[in-house]
């Protein structure tokens, strides 16, 4: 343990690095919305980051070996942002805080389509979307499945309520 840090506490070291406002959300969006650039992640945020704090929380995340980040080779200025396999491993946490906010929050349905689906989905779900997130992100190989991904069955949820279909 260092001086900067409170305690020991597995929950207190959680929320040094991921307590913020905004952290959990970038992961989302790379999760979720496949955001993969600082442009996506600046402009289709449904929160609206700003510049500068998106870059710190980035900065944080890469300090931290949530994300790694590689020159984008379509664009010498662009970086191209993955989650790492901690990255990858905070999706039950998510799925839970989501979960929780569907049962006690007054979400919108399009925004709560997901959060029900891998909540009703359970563990097996996340598992599978885990390791679809190791396929795009680690470049890790899948044994394919029949049908579409857990990521396609998530867009496609939320196409479908936002289209009212």
């Amino acid at each position: 343990m260092t001086d900067a840090q409170r305690s020991g506490c597995p929950i207190n070291l959680s929320l040094e690095v991921l307590g913020d406002k905004w952290s959990l959300l970038i992961i989302r969006d790379m999760m979720f919305g496949n955001r993969r650039h600082f442009r996506e992640l600046l402009t289709k945020s449904e929160e609206g980051i700003s510049s500068n704090i998106l870059a710190d929380r980035l900065k944080t995340l890469l300090e931290q070996r949530i994300i790694t980040r590689e020159d984008d080779p379509t664009h010498k200025q662009k970086g191209i942002y993955s989650l790492t396999e901690q990255g990858i491993e905070l999706l039950p946490v998510l799925a839970q805080m989501a979960a929780w906010g569907y049962k006690y929050l007054p979400v919108t349905e399009e925004l709560g389509i997901r959060a029900r689906l891998l909540s009703e989905g359970g563990p097996k779900m996340w598992a599978e979307f885990m390791d679809e997130l190791r396929e795009s992100h680690l470049g890790a190989k899948r044994r394919r499945r029949s049908g579409p991904s857990v990521g396609e069955r998530l867009q496609a949820a939320y196409e479908s309520v936002v289209n009212g279909i």
